[in-house]
């Protein structure tokens, strides 16, 4: 389970960064983005996917979180 970080870009899009495989892409879908649950599958704009435990609300980001590859 990779540490993982989320943050805004400039742009305001949100960037998924593994430091240990030199991984930078920006997410293209997020499970759960709603008020009172932020969090759960990420598709990023490469096409993998990383599942990341849901939280109560939105993070104040930057965050490092723990996420899972999802392997299909």
């Amino acid at each position: 389970m990779p540490k993982v970080m989320l943050r805004r870009t400039e742009k305001g899009a949100l960037s998924f960064y593994v430091a240990k495989k030199d991984l930078e892409a920006e997410v293209s879908s997020l499970e759960f983005e709603g008020p009172g649950k932020w969090g759960g599958a990420i598709e990023l704009t490469d096409g993998s996917r990383f599942f990341v435990e849901p939280l109560d609300e939105e993070p104040k980001l930057p965050i490092t979180v723990r996420a899972t590859r999802i392997d299909e």
